[in-house]
C-alpha cells in the first residue's frame, strides 16, 4: 500500500466512524459549551493532545477555555464544563478528575468509545465516537492504524467540527477576524 492508499484509507475510515455520530450529542455538547462560565479540557496521551486544540478554538472563539493540569489552569466551579476525552472512559486519572468535577458541582461531557465507561456513567452528556481501537473489544470496526489512532483523530476532527457549526451565521472572514484578535502574537 502506498502512502497515498494509506491516507485514502484512513479518510474512509473516519468518514464510517463518523456517519454514526449522533448529531443530539454534538448539539448537547454545544449547548452545555454555549451555557458554560468556564470550560475545561482533560485528556490523557494523543487524545490529550487532540483536546487542547479544542481548547485553543474555543479562546479563540472568545470562551474562557482552560488545559487541566496546566499552571495558568484556575479552580472549578460549580456549573463550569470539564470535557475529557477518553477512548475507553476509563483511564485512571481521568476517572479522578471526572469524580472531583461532580463533587465540585461541574457539568461533565465526554467524548469516548465507551459510553458505558466509569466517567460515561457520571457524564452529564456523551458523545460517542464509535471508532475502531485496542481498547473496545467489544467494537466490531478495524482499522490499518495502529492503538486508538481513529478514536484520536476522531477527537480532533470532531472538536473542529463543533467550533466550525458555532461560527455558523457569520461569513468565515468575520469568524477569522475574531479569531485573529485573540490568536497568540508572540509567537
Amino acid at each position: 500500500m502506498t502512502t497515498k492508499e494509506i491516507l485514502l484509507t484512513i479518510t474512509d475510515e473516519l468518514t464510517d466512524c463518523f456517519a454514526d455520530l449522533k448529531e443530539e450529542q454534538l448539539s448537547e455538547l454545544e449547548e452545555k459549551i454555549r451555557k458554560a462560565n468556564k470550560i475545561f479540557v482533560a485528556g490523557a496521551g494523543r487524545s490529550l493532545m487532540m483536546i487542547r486544540g479544542f481548547a485553543m478554538r474555543l479562546m479563540h472563539m472568545g470562551y474562557r477555555s482552560y488545559v487541566v493540569g496546566e499552571t495558568s489552569t484556575p479552580a472549578l466551579e460549580a456549573g463550569d464544563l470539564l470535557i475529557i476525552a477518553s477512548g475507553s472512559g476509563n483511564t485512571e486519572t481521568l476517572t479522578v478528575i471526572a469524580d472531583k468535577c461532580k463533587r465540585l458541582g461541574g457539568v461533565l461531557a465526554l467524548i469516548t468509545t465507551m459510553p458505558d465507561s466509569h466517567i460515561g456513567k457520571k457524564a452529564d452528556c456523551i458523545v460517542h465516537v464509535p471508532a475502531a481501537t485496542t481498547k473496545n473489544s467489544a467494537n466490531t470496526r478495524r482499522s490499518i492504524q495502529p492503538g486508538a489512532n481513529t478514536f484520536e483523530q476522531s477527537v480532533l476532527l470532531l472538536g473542529d467540527a463543533v467550533i466550525i457549526r458555532m461560527m455558523s451565521g457569520k461569513t468565515m472572514d468575520a469568524n477569522n477576524e475574531k479569531l485573529m484578535k485573540l490568536h497568540a502574537n508572540l509567537e
